[in-house]
């Protein structure tokens, strides 16, 4: 039975053959930022199928593949498209990913989902640049033997997005008049959607949004060492007193007409990197 370390290095060693240069940055482009792995100016991309150990997206608006390039004159690496504990992968399988960015060199994960919105101030089609999450999943994905190859025992949390992207975020959202608000993210397992006690309880908790994905691959990200930015989509509203059925389709139309706010938010700040 192989080690999580020699996991990782085969994945790693797989995905490095479309690598050309040592990517700064992974980015998982989960829904609303899928049309932003067309603006990677590509070196190479693998199906996730031909790297050992990754599993397959079951999701049909993810494409399943690993990609790499320059993206606002920046390295990067990226997965179009994520898996999910709903899916029922294991919290170590979903983050792989995140461990062979860092293997590969990245310093920085740029991680999007979609989500519910209870703060009654957000509106469909808001983005939400996170600061902070709540893990009600029931799962952390470094329960187990740990390896210091890979990161310390006890990592720290108490600030598991980086303050400095998150204020480039915040700068960027502003310059280009995009209606962006700091939240807590709070992470659940689905696939259903919550019932309007859940979501009374969750916003009393101290969320802003809900979601089903994003909370094991930044606790991964902080293991290794990463600096993270995360960003929402509000595709619907989940208000109790004023709750409507949510339909999948309107969710993702909702997350693709956001893409181009979430694509100039991330070109911003890594162009800020580059600068640097």
């Amino acid at each position: 039975m192989p080690t999580p370390y020699e996991i990782v290095e085969r994945a790693a060693e797989a995905a490095d053959r479309i690598v050309k240069k040592k990517p700064r940055v992974g980015i998982i482009l989960g829904t609303g930022l899928g049309a932003l792995g067309g603006e990677i100016r590509k070196s190479g991309q693998v199906s996730y199928r031909d790297i050992p150990g990754f599993p397959q997206s079951t999701v049909a608006s993810h494409a399943g593949q690993f990609l790499a390039g320059d993206l606002a004159g920046v390295p990067v690496v990226a997965m179009d498209g994520r898996f999910h504990l709903y899916e029922g992968y294991s919290p170590q399988e979903i983050t792989l990913p995140v461990r062979v960015m860092r293997r590969l060199g990245a310093e920085v994960l740029v991680v999007s989902n979609a989500c519910g919105g209870m703060n009654p101030l957000h509106e469909r089609g808001d983005i939400v640049i996170i600061e902070d999450h709540i893990n009600l999943m029931g799962v952390n994905p470094l329960v187990g033997p740990n390896d210091e190859r890979l990161g310390p025992r006890f990592p720290d949390m108490s600030a598991p997005y980086d303050r400095r992207l998150l204020a480039a975020a915040e700068a960027a959202a502003l310059a280009a008049g995009i209606r962006a608000h700091r939240g807590v993210y709070v992470g659940v397992l689905g696939p259903n959607l919550e019932t309007r006690a859940e979501y009374r309880m969750l916003r009393a908790m101290g969320a802003d949004c809900v979601g089903m994905s994003t909370v094991p691959e930044v606790i991964v990200a902080v293991h290794a060492g990463m600096r993270v930015l995360g960003l929402s989509v509000i595709t619907d509203r989940c208000l109790p007193d004023a709750l409507e059925p949510a339909e999948i389709g309107d969710i993702i139309a909702v997350a693709n007409g956001a893409e181009p706010k979430l694509s100039t938010i991330v070109k911003a700040v890594l162009g800020g990197m580059k600068r640097k």
